[in-house]
């Protein structure tokens, strides 16, 4: 009987497949929290009032780290999120109008996080990679942040009951 009632819930009204939805938005922004954390401490800065006065080094293995959580989140929106509004298989006008404004600039953004993964894929610690990294990880935090809140515009639509 309680299978039954699970397919009737899936297939009649939709609450399976919202709360499948709710879930993969829950997950995407678990990954993006984590990503930012993980940003911050490849970074150096522990905290905003010291962010001027520490000193660190980047290891191989920290930036390796940060990119695999980078590469899953990037992956997770794009075939567990947008996929489908690619697809032009989103069917909710809401949905559509926010994709329509900012996918375009969230694509950009996923081709500099996966330029930025390739560029330090071989990553040694090098001061030559330690300098060319410096100057990306700057426009890395800029690229995190406008993500997010493109993402949190096209999250906010397919949360919407309508």
């Amino acid at each position: 009987m309680a299978s039954s009632n699970a397919e009737v819930l899936a297939d009649g009204t939709g609450v399976d497949r919202r709360a499948r939805l709710q879930n993969t938005i829950d997950s995407l922004i678990r990954l993006r929290q984590e990503v930012v954390v993980s940003y911050c401490k490849l970074s150096g800065v522990s905290s905003f009032e010291k962010r001027d006065i520490e000193s660190h080094r980047i290891a191989a293995d920290q930036l390796r780290s940060f990119c695999q959580v980078m590469v899953d989140y990037t992956a997770m929106g794009h075939f567990e999120v947008y996929q489908r509004i690619i697809e032009g298989k989103e069917r909710r006008q809401a949905v559509k109008d926010a994709s329509d404004e900012v996918y375009p600039a969230i694509a950009e953004t996923t081709d500099f996080l996966v330029d930025f993964n390739d560029k330090y894929d071989a990553f040694d610690g090098s001061s030559e990679d330690i300098e060319m990294l410096s100057g990306d990880l700057s426009r890395l935090g800029q690229i995190i942040a406008v993500r997010g809140e493109l993402e949190d515009q096209i999250l906010a639509a397919l949360q919407q009951k309508k």
